[in-house]
């Protein structure tokens, strides 16, 4: 309320005088107060009311970004990928990374390789890669690696890494492309090449996509966010020659789409990275915008606000939303190839709770994680992701609607309470036991809304429950997939 006070001195009274001109709740006039105090000091003061409805007032605070915390921009590297066929000992850069199984470290009576690759870089190196293979017990086990600084040779450094008992799987591959990534920073190598000593283990049919997942494992491997540090170290890797995968325009194909695919995940990251005070809806909102900005002849954005929400009966969704300071963003994004017919419709929906308090039902007690929950929008961060690299690939004959409800979960007087009946934009009634399960209410319209769209299959992703941890484990994602939504 806003106040005016006026005083004056006058001789001295011993009594105290209240006197309200105008004391109206329904009047929007100033109310006129006055305290006549002793008489050396008098003062009034004018009360201005402020009418507010209890529903908008948790949204007409204005508030910077909490902590004047604001991510550094930071370009992530351009890694060249290319396909070659050279002889090992030939190639020259800063290390050359050899991906070997278990089998491919025997070694014969001699202490001699057996495999011929590791032979002859072994008799080009002086014996040095067996020595020291055998001083530091490598044996090819999964995680293992050493690394030989060579000064004066072809190579600057010689590194060994381990597959285990073999190497066939897309995820054994990706392994091998984040170790070598990881031998690349900590070297700060600008180059680097990666080869299997047994390259003929592999087939034919599988080398573009083992190259592909090599590929992959490198640019995220290559991935630190530190974007909220004040000190960070940017990686130094340029190219990346992957040989004995073969060559051509078709494997040059793969690892492109494998490079899209990889940066956008590490967008995902980076935005499930970044804490509430800073990724609100309206910045997860903004993010979006971009991607249709930078995709522009691909993909449009339209963003709805509360009211355009209000408009559309998303009950649910703002009964959610309804306690924060920060105000909901509906965001919608739509890919559509730039020629070809549309042969499928898709709809990928994420949950995008920016933080979760649990609300009324707040999260309390060991395990309750609640200092994690800016993870509560890992689902929209993999929609947005997804969005990003289908911009980037721009897949022919499909139609792609990225959705998500995006808001914040937090406690206030105009929050919704255990036991309130909400309305959904289809019309369905829900009861809140419990406002910690305030994902389903937010996924509720976003996936009404989807289906209004006409699509043929709906992909819903959200960390949707604690539960799902304890019966899927950390590793495992939790999708909903509704095949052949019909419009209802």
């Amino acid at each position: 309320m806003a106040v005016t006070l006026v005083t004056s001195f006058a001789s001295s009274s011993s009594r105290l005088h209240f006197r309200s001109f105008s004391s109206s709740p329904s009047s929007l006039s100033s109310c006129f107060v006055r305290f006549q105090l002793p008489s050396r000091l008098r003062l009034a003061f004018a009360v201005t009311p402020l009418y507010c409805s209890s529903r908008a007032m948790a949204h007409t605070i204005p508030q910077a970004t909490l902590g004047l915390t604001h991510a550094n921009s930071v370009d992530h590297p351009k890694i060249s990928f290319s396909g070659k066929e050279i002889d090992v000992t030939e190639w020259k850069g800063d290390i050359l990374a050899v991906g070997v199984t278990e089998k491919d470290m025997t070694k014969d009576a001699n202490s001699k390789f057996e495999n011929p690759i590791l032979k002859k870089l072994d008799a080009h190196l002086g014996g040095l890669l067996a020595d020291v293979s055998s001083e530091e017990d490598f044996s090819g086990k999964p995680g293992q690696s050493t690394v030989l600084r060579l000064p004066g040779l072809g190579s600057k450094r010689v590194g060994l890494i381990g597959l285990g008992k073999s190497a066939s799987s897309p995820s054994a591959f990706q392994s091998l492309g984040e170790a070598v990534a990881a031998a690349a920073k900590a070297s700060q190598a600008s180059s680097a090449a990666v080869v299997l000593a047994s390259s003929e283990s592999v087939s034919n049919e599988s080398k573009l996509s083992s190259a592909s997942a090599i590929a992959s494992g490198t640019v995220l491997g290559l991935f630190e966010d530190s974007r909220y540090k004040s000190e960070s170290k940017k990686p130094s890797l340029k190219s990346v020659d992957i040989i004995g995968f073969g060559t051509g325009p078709e494997l040059e194909k793969k690892l492109k789409y494998a490079e899209d695919v990889s940066y956008g995940v590490i967008f995902g990251k980076e935005l499930v990275n970044s804490p509430a005070n800073v990724l609100t809806p309206a910045v997860l909102a903004e993010e979006a915008s971009k991607l249709a900005s930078m995709y522009s002849d691909v993909m449009t954005a339209n963003i709805l606000n509360e009211e355009q929400c209000k408009e559309l009966k998303m009950g649910s969704y703002l009964a959610v939303a309804a306690a924060s300071a920060n105000p909901p963003h509906f965001i919608h994004l739509v890919y559509k190839p730039s020629s070809g017919p549309v042969k499928t419709k898709l709809a990928l929906v994420g949950k995008g709770l920016t933080f979760d308090s649990g609300g009324y039902n707040i999260k309390t007690g060991p395990g309750c994680l609640i200092e994690l929950m800016k993870f509560d929008m890992g689902g929209s961060a993999a929609v947005l992701g997804a969005a990003k690299a289908i911009g980037q690939i721009k897949p022919p004959g499909v139609e792609v609607h990225f959705i998500v409800a995006a808001c914040e979960n937090m406690i206030s007087g105009t929050g919704m309470r255990p036991g309130d009946i909400l309305t959904a934009s289809n019309g369905k009634t829900i009861e809140v036991n419990n406002t910690d399960a305030e994902g389903r209410l937010t996924l509720a319209d976003a996936l009404v809304y989807a289906c209004n769209q006409g699509v043929d299959k709906v992909v819903d992703l959200a960390t949707l429950t604690g539960a799902c941890i304890i019966a899927l484990g950390n590793s495992m994602a939790y999708i909903h997939l509704v095949m052949s939504l019909q419009k209802r």
